[in-house]
């Protein structure tokens, strides 16, 4: 018989339609890790419910690597750390579109152009609309856009030129976001986060798990994004990197990983959960039941500065596991 907060998880969220609330999540978070299959399994069935068994393709482009000015603790982007990362300039509109297209052959509907910056300069802005634009008339992608902190004038411009969505993820919660970062506030990005909602852009928001915050924090994070209702939520673990003030962090343990992402869907039960950084390191051999305890989408391939797996390791992985990748 299962776990009696699994019982109420599924009479809540699947006969009621209800997501579950902080004081669910809390029962969640507290039951046993022999009950941790059976929360998977509750998590794989709202998934399905919701959301059907199509699985979403994304590919990240890092159009500018490094020389970032924030200094978010885990990112060897910062300026401000001394990182294996050296900084490159801005990508020309080609580099845009020649990776894009690769995006396209290799099996991606989704396409997220990232830019390491605090906010998008004229410069950074005319050019990601401008490849964006191209891409649009070129290619049946979603275009997706991580820029940083926006202004109601980005968000405009980024509409004006096709983009679908954008990325501003919290990161973790308002308490605990101090201990990230100092250059910005959470304020400044649940601000931006808010202000895409209001432009009627697609909201991708979500954060890295395993950064040294709380049960409490993680739940307080997933009742923000409950409150944001983004269309999307990408779920990354804290991959440490050499030089960052989170280099010498420990892995979060696969069973929490899994988990968290079961609570995530039963918070967010309609939105994508995307399987993002870190899953490799984290969950290893775990990654075919990672992708059955409520993610619906998947990173595919490197991410910003770290490596990932073969595109042919997950579609295995997907068709192993009868997923239809979305067209």
């Amino acid at each position: 018989m299962p776990h009696p907060a699994i019982e109420r998880a599924r009479e809540r969220v699947i006969h009621g339609r209800i997501p579950a609330d902080a004081a669910l999540l809390h029962e969640i978070a507290a039951i046993p890790a022999a009950e941790v299959p059976a929360l998977l399994d509750l998590a794989d069935v709202v998934r399905t419910e919701y959301c059907g068994n199509g699985i979403a393709v994304e590919v990240l482009y890092n159009a500018k690597r490094g020389g970032c000015s924030e200094d978010c603790n885990f990112c060897s982007q910062s300026a401000r750390f001394a990182t294996d990362v050296e900084p490159e300039p801005l990508a020309e509109v080609e580099g845009f579109l020649a990776t894009a297209r690769d995006a396209h052959r290799r099996g991606a509907t989704e396409f997220c152009i990232v830019v390491a910056v605090r906010g998008p300069s004229k410069r950074v802005l005319d050019r990601v609309c401008e490849a964006t634009q191209r891409i649009k008339v070129e290619l049946p992608l979603t275009v997706a856009v991580s820029l940083g902190i926006l202004t109601k004038e980005h968000l405009i411009a980024l509409a004006a030129a096709g983009v679908d969505k954008v990325n501003h993820n919290l990161e973790s919660s308002e308490r605990y976001f101090p201990k990230v970062c100092t250059t910005h506030t959470f304020a400044e990005r649940l601000k931006t986060a808010r202000m895409v909602k209001a432009h009627h852009l697609e909201l991708c928001c979500g954060g890295i798990i395993g950064m040294g915050e709380s049960v409490e924090d993680r739940i307080d994070f997933l009742m923000t994004l409950q409150e944001l209702r983004p269309e999307e939520v990408p779920i990354n673990f804290l991959n440490p990197r050499p030089g960052t003030p989170f280099g010498a962090y420990s892995l979060l343990e696969p069973s929490e990983a899994l988990r968290f992402v079961a609570m995530a869907r039963l918070a967010l039960p309609q939105s994508l959960i995307r399987f993002a950084g870190g899953r490799e390191i984290t969950l290893a051999g775990l990654q075919d039941l990672g992708m059955r305890s409520g993610a619906s989408g998947i990173v595919l391939g490197d991410y910003l500065t770290t490596g990932g797996r073969a595109d042919a390791e997950d579609f295995a992985m997907l068709d192993r596991l009868g997923f239809e990748v979305l067209a």
